[in-house]
């Protein structure tokens, strides 16, 4: 078994890990997200998203991004613990943070073969460009009803009050 913190790596590791995997002809998924409380929509979503691919890799948002993206009292969870958290799971290959508001830099950093997103974000794909213009193709997951971060959130403060 692999200690799973070998998992979390840095934007430039995970870029040559990226080559690496290219070489040896893998199929690399991707997908992002903030991943604040882990829920079961999150694991079937990751789920999905990893049989896309001999490979996943997941995109996580810094503290900072997740601020700027969800307001001040997010995120509940540090970005070191939701990156262990997420590292631990076996459906995740490999963690790497990005700091900026979207993944599109960090995508066509890692040009990954399958971009995997929620059907909720159909509008817009963060890096679709960048990855169908290297031949890759955008993937969109179907949602776990009623399973969301917003509702952990909301269940805890209805039982335990603000």
């Amino acid at each position: 078994m692999r200690n799973f913190l070998n998992k979390i790596k840095s934007r430039s590791e995970m870029i040559e890990e990226r080559a690496r995997l290219k070489a040896e002809g893998k199929v690399v998924s991707f997908t992002n997200g903030c991943f604040d409380i882990l829920h079961p929509g999150h694991v079937t979503y990751l789920n999905f998203a990893r049989e896309q691919g001999d490979v996943l890799v997941l995109g996580m948002n810094s503290d900072a991004s997740v601020r700027r993206n969800k307001g001040d009292d997010r995120p509940i969870v540090c970005e070191e613990d939701r990156a262990k958290v997420i590292a631990a799971l076996e459906c995740v290959d490999y963690v790497v943070l990005f700091d900026e508001d979207e993944p599109r830099e960090l995508i066509g950093e890692l040009l990954p073969d399958v971009l995997v997103k929620g059907e909720d974000w159909a509008h817009y794909v963060s890096g679709r460009e960048e990855v169908e213009a290297a031949g890759g193709k955008v993937v969109l997951a179907k949602m776990v009803e009623g399973r969301s971060t917003t509702n952990v959130i909301g269940r805890i403060l209805e039982v335990y009050g603000k």
